[in-house]
C-alpha cells in the first residue's frame, strides 16, 4: 500500500491511498501522523487501520495534485518543533569511494580521508549484526525539525552563503513515536537530503554545517517492509534538458549497514523517544553529482524516481531569503 497526504484548494487536509492516477480517501482521516499514532493504540498494523476506516474514491486525479503542488510530505507533525530530521551517511557499499572523490579536490583534506575509509571499514565489519544484537554505530548528523522540509514539487532554497546545492538520492524511514515511548516505523519514502558539498569539502568537520539545509521526501509513503535490491534513478533537468544522470542502489543487499542496527543507533537515545513525536531519518546513499564535478544552479530540478516508490521526488532550487548580518544579535 501506497499513502500520500494532499490537500485541497481550500487547505483541507486528507489522507490516500494511491492506485495508479487514482486516489482513495481514508475516511475521516486528516493525517498520516494521526493513522498511525490510531493503529499503535488498537494493536494493528496501518493497513489494517485503512481498511478498517474504508475509503472513497476521490474526483481529483493524482496527476493533477502533483502539478498543482497540493501533495505534502507523506508524514509530518502540526507543531514542525515535533519533527526530527536526522540522516546516517557512509551506509552504502561504495560511499566510501564516493566521499573520497568528492574530497580528492582537496588535497590537503588526508585526514577526513582516513576517516571516510576507517569508518566505512567499521561498518562493513560490524553494521550488519544478527537480529537483536547491536552493531557499529554510523555516521549520525541532524539535519533540522520539520520546518526545513519542502513539500514535492517545490524548490530548495540555496542560501546566501552556501557554497553548493547538491542533491543526495535516499530512501527514508518515517517513525512516530507511540504512547509507550517506542518507536514505529510508518513505511519508507524516497527523499533528497539537500546538501553543502563544497563546504564539506572544505574539511569534514564542516560536515554538521553543510547539512543545515532543506529536504524533501515523498511523494508517496511505502507501507511495509523494505525490498532488499534497489535500483532508482537520480537526475539533473536545465531548460528541461538533463545535465546528469546516475542510477543509485539502495535496499540491505547494497549496504553496509542493516536497517535495524540504523534504526537502533538513532532511538537509542532517549531524547529522541517522546511520545507523539514523528522523525524522519535519512538512510544514506553513494551516488551524488558533484563527485562528477556538477555544480548546479538556481532554476535547476532534481528528479529521483524509483518504480517500487511510485511518482518520483521532484524539487528545483531557488535563492534563499537574505541572511541575518553578523553582529546583529541584541543583548538584553
Amino acid at each position: 500500500m501506497r499513502l500520500i497526504q494532499f490537500e485541497t484548494a481550500q487547505g483541507q487536509r486528507h489522507v490516500a491511498v494511491v492506485e495508479g492516477d487514482q486516489i482513495h480517501i481514508v475516511l475521516g482521516t486528516e493525517n498520516t501522523r494521526e493513522l498511525a499514532l490510531s493503529a499503535i493504540r488498537k494493536g494493528q498494523g496501518l493497513v489494517a487501520e485503512v481498511l478498517a476506516r474504508g475509503t472513497q474514491e476521490s474526483p481529483l486525479s493524482y496527476r493533477q495534485l502533483l502539478e498543482e503542488r497540493r501533495v505534502l510530505p507523506p508524514l509530518d507533525h502540526q507543531d514542525p518543533a515535533h519533527c526530527l530530521i536526522s540522516g546516517t551517511g557512509l551506509t552504502h557499499l561504495g560511499s566510501a569511494s564516493t566521499r573520497d572523490k568528492m574530497h580528492q579536490q582537496n588535497a590537503a583534506d588526508q585526514s577526513a580521508m582516513t576517516d571516510t575509509a576507517r569508518i566505512f571499514q567499521w561498518g562493513i565489519e560490524g553494521g550488519r549484526p544478527a537480529s537483536g544484537t547491536v552493531g557499529v554505530q554510523p555516521e549520525w548528523f541532524y539535519k533540522g525539525d520539520g520546518s526545513i522540509v519542502v513539500r514535492p514539487g517545490s524548490a530548495f532554497d540555496k542560501p546566501p552563503f552556501a557554497e553548493d546545492a547538491g542533491e543526495e538520492p535516499e530512501l527514508t524511514g518515517l517513525y512516530v513515536i507511540g504512547d509507550d515511548a517506542k518507536p514505529y516505523r510508518v513505511g519508507f519514502a524516497l527523499g533528497n537530503e539537500f546538501s553543502d558539498h563544497v563546504m564539506e569539502r572544505r574539511n569534514y568537520l564542516y560536515l554538521a554545517h553543510s547539512k543545515l539545509r532543506n529536504c524533501s521526501f515523498g511523494p508517496e509513503l511505502r507501507v511495509g517492509e523494505l525490498p532488499r535490491n534497489l535500483t532508482g534513478m537520480s537526475r539533473i533537468l536545465r531548460d528541461n534538458e538533463v545535465v546528469w544522470e546516475k542510477e543509485f542502489l539502495s535496499g540491505e543487499d547494497n549496504m553496509c549497514h542493516s536497517l535495524e542496527n540504523l534504526e537502533y543507533h538513532h532511538f537509542k537515545y532517549t531524547q529522541f523517544l517522546r511520545p507523539g513525536d514523528v522523525h524522519v531519518h535519512f538512510f544514506g546513499t553513494a551516488t551524488l553529482s558533484v563527485a562528477d564535478n556538477i555544480q548546479t544552479q538556481e532554476g535547476d530540478r532534481f528528479e529521483i524516481s524509483m518504480p517500487e516508490f511510485g511518482a518520483p521526488l521532484i524539487n528545483g532550487i531557488q535563492a534563499g531569503a537574505a541572511e541575518l548580518p553578523a553582529g546583529t544579535v541584541t543583548t538584553l
